[in-house]
């Protein structure tokens, strides 16, 4: 199994290319399945859930040709690649495939919209009650499915099509938002969805629909409406930057201090982020197709966040803004409100030497002067690049294990890192 070594202590001076965004690329991959022209998709980044994705529409019968794997392709440039869903041979989701990535639960709703049945594995683990898939359920039911949880499996109909319908949402749920968007831009009449999600990735997808001839008013906001049409065509649609890949980077110049522009990315996809990053001392100015990020000259501040739904603080920069704080001058309370269960990161920092309290969903970060290296264990996508973080700060050598959770997330970290002078390498086996 691939683990991470990093020998901490080198400021990150450079230039680094950040990639597709992979919570954009998902929805729309899976969009492809709404209509039986070609999607085209450009910067699609180079990570494992993309290609798992490949494989759930391949099992529906989509049909993909991929630009980017010739020689001498720029991979900073991202993938282009081609989806066409014509012949959709098979509406079954099975379990072995979905059970791997909970997005791919996502196809029922597209599958329903355009072929009026499907049968969808519940994502591993999910138990329905707990996690937001009755989001999913219950909306596609107020557009007239009918839905029986049957051996794990979502089994759905939709006799004559689905049909709009308002829905609020209890709470708010990007994926849940991603997928009765879609769903409802086939349906019958009027659909309007109160209390949606509003984050970047969201308005991404609502764009490549209407790009596809979809009616959709309001992405970005917490009510959006949607008007049913027979039928989409294909389009050609480039994905947003990765705000969550964006804000890491910037915290790890924070960490590290040293001066690093981040290309192809944009301030406005994480406003409270960068100013939370400000007011812990990062330096963060717009450039020319990008982001330049440096120490301010201090040291890090502490400051305390609480993450929130677009445009609050994102949960899924929380762990790697609590590395970032293990180091600051002064206690910083994190709060989690998202996700229960997300702080699993801590007993790994705990090892590299940070001071952390765990409270119910608070987490007390004592900074401390000096980190230590140490051997890690990764427990899931963004605590992993947590520890790398952690890593590049601590004194000696750290090992970071179990890095396939990286590779869902960041495309070519070890490359990105290492070119800005970070002591970084990737040991295989």
């Amino acid at each position: 199994m691939d683990r991470i070594r990093i020998r901490g202590g080198n400021e990150l001076k450079g230039t680094i290319a950040i990639s597709g965004a992979k919570n954009a690329a998902l929805p729309l991959m899976i969009a492809s399945l709404l209509t039986d022209d070609t999607l085209t998709l450009e910067n699609v980044p180079h990570l494992a859930d993309v290609e798992l994705l490949t494989r759930i529409l391949g099992n529906h019968g989509v049909d993909m040709s991929v630009v980017g794997k010739r020689l001498h392709h720029d991979p900073a440039l991202g993938r282009t690649i081609h989806f066409n869903a014509r012949n959709i041979v098979d509406t079954t989701a099975p379990y072995e495939l979905v059970s791997k990535m909970r997005a791919s639960f996502w196809v029922i709703g597209p599958l329903l919209a355009r072929m009026h049945q499907c049968k969808v594995s519940l994502p591993g683990g999910c138990a329905i009650g707990t996690r937001p898939v009755d989001l999913f359920i219950d909306g596609l039911r107020a557009l007239g499915a009918t839905i029986d949880i049957d051996a794990g499996y979502a089994v759905a109909e939709a006799k004559g099509g689905l049909v709009g319908n308002r829905f609020v949402f209890p709470k708010i749920s990007v994926g849940a938002t991603h997928v009765l968007m879609m769903a409802a831009t086939l349906a019958k009449g009027e659909t309007v969805l109160e209390n949606a999600a509003r984050e970047p990735e969201i308005v991404d997808l609502a764009d490549c629909l209407i790009a596809m001839g979809a009616k959709i008013t309001g992405a970005g906001t917490s009510r959006i409406v949607i008007q049913g049409v027979p039928a989409l065509s294909g389009a050609r649609h480039r994905v947003l930057p990765d705000r969550i890949e964006t804000g890491t980077y910037a915290m790890a110049v924070a960490m590290t201090g040293g001066d690093v522009v981040l290309t192809g990315t944009r301030a406005d996809l994480l406003p409270t982020a960068m100013a939370t990053l400000t007011g812990a001392g990062a330096a963060i100015s717009e450039v020319e197709n990008g982001l330049r990020i440096y120490r301010n000259g201090g040291g890090i501040s502490a400051v305390d966040v609480t993450t929130d739904p677009f445009p609050g603080f994102p949960t899924d920069l929380q762990a790697q803004f609590m590395a970032l704080m293990t180091k600051a001058n002064g206690t910083a309370a994190i709060t989690e409100t998202i996700f229960e269960n997300r702080f699993m990161h801590v007993q790994e920092l705990a090892r590299l030497g940070a001071k952390i309290q765990l409270s119910g969903q608070v987490a007390r970060v004592e900074g401390v002067s000096r980190l230590k290296g140490a051997p890690v264990m990764a427990t899931d996508l963004r605590a992993s690049v947590s520890l790398v973080i952690a890593g590049l700060a601590a004194e000696g050598e750290t090992t970071v294990n179990r890095v396939y959770h990286l590779d869902r997330g960041f495309e070519r970290l070890e490359e990105k890192l290492s070119g800005c002078g970070a002591e970084i390498e990737r040991i295989s086996g």
